[in-house]
């Protein structure tokens, strides 16, 4: 019987602490997360100009038939925490597509600010909501884009270069 007691009594504070744990995680990552009810995106420029010939290229975890790629050129991180860039996205048989998009790491979403086509140039999005990267629909890149480099975690990286440098490796960052 006192053996039982001393089971509970262990089982109980090893309850405690993973609770005690839980909260302390919790609450760092409220700081990250947490919202800024006076936050306002800064004024979008327009679309830069992209190179092909610039691209730095983005594995996508599923089988796609496009190849991605990011002109290095065109990102930039403003002071309100997004990450701007334009997004290429080739088919095989030489079609290509752009994107000018934004990333807030912080809140794990993405937003579209312009699409370019080919012959018609740069079209502005009309959908100018925040969307989760985390996004069930069919094209999920913002979500790849943000794990390969453009975000640290949930910290929007402390320079272009930096996020260029994990883009570049190849390595898909924790999220």
């Amino acid at each position: 019987m006192p053996m039982m007691i001393w089971d509970n009594i262990t089982m109980i504070k090893r309850f405690l602490a993973i609770a005690a744990l839980s909260l302390a995680s919790g609450m760092v990552c409220a700081q990250f997360i947490a919202d800024d009810p006076d936050w306002k995106e800064s004024e979008v420029p327009p679309p830069p100009a992209f190179d092909l010939k610039r691209l730095v290229r983005v594995e996508m975890p599923v089988q796609s038939l496009l190849k991605w790629g990011v002109d290095p050129d065109t990102v930039k991180i403003t002071k309100d925490g997004i990450i701007r860039y334009v997004v290429v996205a080739q088919s095989s048989s030489g079609t290509v597509n752009a994107m000018y998009e934004g990333i807030r790491c912080n809140k794990a979403e993405f937003r579209r600010y312009a699409r370019h086509n080919p012959g018609s140039g740069w079209v502005k999005s009309t959908d100018q909501d925040w969307t989760s990267l985390r996004q069930t629909g069919a094209s999920r890149h913002p979500e790849t884009l943000a794990r390969s480099g453009l975000c640290d975690g949930s910290a929007t990286p402390t320079s272009v270069a930096e996020a260029m440098k994990r883009l570049n490796s190849g390595v898909t960052a924790r999220q």
